[in-house]
């Protein structure tokens, strides 16, 4: 087996465009390596202290007997939710049966209201298991649902640090959590 040749026309650099279409976004591991060791247990939890104050002071859209969904403090779109167990558990495996249907069962209708309120084009499941896996908050578990729209990324994030949006969490909170409650 011959060694690659670092000038041959097969070589890709990393970063560079090719066929896999794949999106950088360096800004985020300042954001990971911050949170990533920062919760040693229950109290300083920021999915268990949200669970246990408002839902507007929390941006709590929607509660079930053992999961709870909540806007991401940290967007990557608006509508960017996270649906988490109430139980202090960091693993999917770690779920009973009956939290792990109600877990996907509110994914599901996070899915279905964000379709209503925000009309996007797709979604960004996703669930990041241990810090390895690239989990920022590692000791408590969570699933993505980051509602997508074609362009919805630019080169803001990734050359000034920042991410636009174009509505307020508050915002967001009140047409989720009202759309929410008119589909029961």
């Amino acid at each position: 087996m011959s060694e690659p040749t670092w000038d041959s026309d097969d070589f890709v650099l990393p970063g560079v465009p090719d066929a896999f279409q794949r999106l950088w976004t360096p800004h985020r591991q300042a954001y990971q390596a911050k949170g990533q060791d920062q919760v040693t247990g229950e109290g300083d939890c920021p999915f268990c202290v949200a669970a246990h104050r408002s839902d507007e002071d929390s941006l709590i859209v929607a509660r079930g007997e053992s999961c709870f969904v909540l806007l991401n403090l940290y967007p990557y779109n608006p509508g960017h939710l996270l649906v988490c167990p109430y139980r202090h558990v960091p693993d999917l495996t770690d779920l009973t049966s009956a939290e792990a249907h109600e877990f996907m069962a509110l994914t599901q209708r996070g899915m279905a209201v964000l379709r209503e309120v925000a009309k996007p084009s797709g979604f960004n499941l996703g669930i990041n298991q241990g810090k390895v896996g690239g989990a920022g908050i590692a000791a408590h578990l969570h699933q993505h649902v980051i509602p997508r729209w074609g362009g919805d990324t630019n080169f803001l994030p990734i050359i000034a640090g920042t991410k636009s949006l174009s509505v307020t969490l508050g915002e967001v909170r009140k047409q989720v959590s009202q759309a929410w409650g008119e589909a029961d």
